[in-house]
């Protein structure tokens, strides 16, 4: 597991934007975090069903590409995102879970949870992504 996932990857602009930040990462698992904020709320005062969708398809998508060197980074794409709302937050933090469950040279399929700071589940998703070379984007 890396100690400080941060010093591998940095932030990008839209995890910075939103808050999100990568807090485990490690072969097959990864796992973001995001403050329950007011500028990614809704408006009925809940995080955005797209706040939800976001740290999934996020914790899904490095899950399946930690290389364990940092000099030699492994970057997908998502072809598929499912998204299953189950409940409403709770805490004052958002922890998504990602964990990759199977796939080939070329693609990866990975399944993901959404929680609380205080445990309680709030959404669930499943995900189909692809490898590619950093040239590629």
């Amino acid at each position: 597991m890396v100690d400080d996932p941060t010093a591998w990857e940095g932030h990008y602009a839209f995890a910075s934007h939103i808050g999100m930040e990568l807090t485990q990462w490690a072969s097959g698992f990864a796992q973001v975090e995001l403050p329950i904020v007011d500028h990614i709320k809704n408006r009925h005062g809940l995080p955005h069903g797209g706040v939800h969708a976001s740290l999934l398809d996020t914790a899904m998508g490095y899950c399946g590409c930690y290389t364990g060197d940092p000099e030699a980074p492994q970057l997908c794409l998502t072809l598929n995102l499912n998204v299953n709302y189950i409940g409403v937050a709770k805490g004052a933090r958002l922890i998504a879970e990602g964990r990759r469950t199977g796939g080939g040279k070329s693609t990866f399929f990975a399944e993901g949870e959404i929680k609380d700071d205080f445990g309680n589940l709030i959404g669930q998703g499943t995900g189909v992504f692809r490898y590619i070379k950093k040239q590629q984007v």
